[in-house]
């Protein structure tokens, strides 16, 4: 984590950031720490180069867990559909790998002929990639990534209903790389359960999928979310009062 004092005068969102990360990772219950995510022009001072060699752009994802770094755009053109998905445009080599990677998923029957179509992506890619945890990172996170339980993604998809600014949240299947061009053209906060590839490549767990909020909706989030888990804990306590004042249920005969 970045704790020297001249990052904190230069960025005094860092704090914030770091706040709003031990926050999360305490009220979800979350196994590793939220994950930022921000796309760049320019090559951020001070951060490490990440060299790349990464069979997917989710491999980035789960290594941002761990430490900050940032790659360039030709460090994400290993994984083809993470690519298309991050807006390097399907062309040349990289596109005949998506061709044929697209023409493989769909003779198996895991895609549907033009399904590929509907696939979230940016319409333009970034220089660079920064990731790291929460509050790590010399810059605002595009998107926050977090890996969670269901119980926790129910948790914030109900902050992301709730107040004045309530706005519908997205959900999405394959290829979860995809949560972050969802973010980036406009939702405040999204849930991808996942996708096989993503599964083995993040050693996901089987009991966890990703929520992403997006970078300038964490502060409200975070706030939304605050309340929302303090009226579970007052509901919960309501419904498990009345399960254990309930006649003992029969079972079918």
């Amino acid at each position: 984590m970045y704790s020297d004092f001249r990052l904190v005068r230069r960025f005094p969102m860092v704090e914030e950031w770091k706040a709003i990360s031990d926050q999360l990772t305490r009220q979800l219950d979350l196994d590793m720490p939220p994950v930022q995510v921000s796309y760049l022009e320019t090559a951020p001072v001070g951060v490490a180069e990440h060299p790349g060699g990464v069979p997917s752009v989710c491999t980035f994802f789960a290594f941002g867990a761990e430490k900050p770094f940032y790659a360039s755009l030709p460090k994400h053109e290993d994984c083809e559909v993470g690519a298309f998905v991050l807006g390097i445009p399907p062309a040349g080599e990289i596109g005949g790998r998506l061709m044929s990677t697209i023409g493989r998923m769909q003779s198996v029957g895991y895609l549907n002929p033009g399904e590929e179509a509907h696939v979230p992506h940016n319409a333009t890619a970034p220089k660079f990639v920064a990731y790291g945890p929460l509050g790590s990172l010399p810059m605002p996170p595009t998107g926050v990534l977090l890996f969670t339980t269901p119980k926790a993604a129910m948790l914030a998809v109900e902050a992301a209903g709730s107040g004045t600014d309530a706005r519908p949240v997205s959900i999405n299947g394959r290829p979860m790389c995809a949560i972050m061009p969802i973010l980036n053209q406009g939702t405040p906060v999204g849930v991808s359960l996942g996708c096989t590839g993503s599964r083995i490549y993040t050693d996901l767990g089987v009991d966890k999928m990703v929520v992403g909020i997006r970078g300038d909706h964490l502060s409200r989030f975070a706030e939304k979310l605050g309340r929302i888990v303090e009226a579970n804990a007052v509901i919960a306590s309501e419904d498990a009062a009345r399960k254990r004042a309930a006649p003992q249920a029969h079972q079918p005969a």
